[in-house]
């Protein structure tokens, strides 16, 4: 039994690294993998699976292990739900990098991201360039937002217009 209590203990404390880890290099990794942050996470997945289970390499070991992360996850998510401080400590809260055409270089740079990338998101929203982005908002699950007058457009063509008539006299 005191097996499973360390694989227990050890996997809350590789969780709870890997999340504060994530935080602190930025949201850009969760939601904009590339084939590099895919390897690295499976990397980082692998050098860690010996801290969790130790030289225990059996089957109740690895449940125990992954049951552990599932509870503690849960346990986690409800935390950052009931408690805003802590959600926007360890979440972080949205960025804005585009305003009225503008990029606002400062918040690309402290998040880490390239005018490539930003150019690239613009153009996944259908958006021709950055100066026809009212909007770009990086937000806390890493993607980005993209709002712009053209999208405006499309989405109010759908509607009826009331035309107002203003009567003079």
């Amino acid at each position: 039994m005191n097996t499973y209590i360390d694989v227990i203990f050890r996997s809350t404390v590789i969780y709870l690294f890997i999340v504060i880890a994530l935080r602190l290099f930025g949201k850009k990794e969760l939601a904009q993998l590339s084939v590099l942050d895919l390897v690295f996470i499976l990397l980082i997945s692998n050098s860690v699976q010996n801290a969790m289970v130790g030289p225990s390499t059996g089957l109740f070991e690895g449940i125990a292990a992954a049951a552990t992360l599932f509870v503690v996850n849960a346990l986690f998510k409800s935390i950052l739900y009931r408690n805003k401080k802590f959600g926007r400590l360890l979440q972080g809260e949205p960025v804005i990098l585009i305003h009225k055409g503008n990029v606002i270089v400062k918040n690309l740079f402290r998040e880490k991201l390239t005018i490539n990338e930003l150019e690239a998101a613009v153009r996944e929203h259908g958006v021709e360039s950055i100066s026809d982005v009212d909007l770009a908002v990086l937000e806390v699950d890493g993607n980005i937002s993209i709002l712009s007058e053209n999208y405006q457009k499309k989405t109010t063509r759908k509607r009826k217009s009331h035309k107002v008539i203003a009567k003079t006299t």
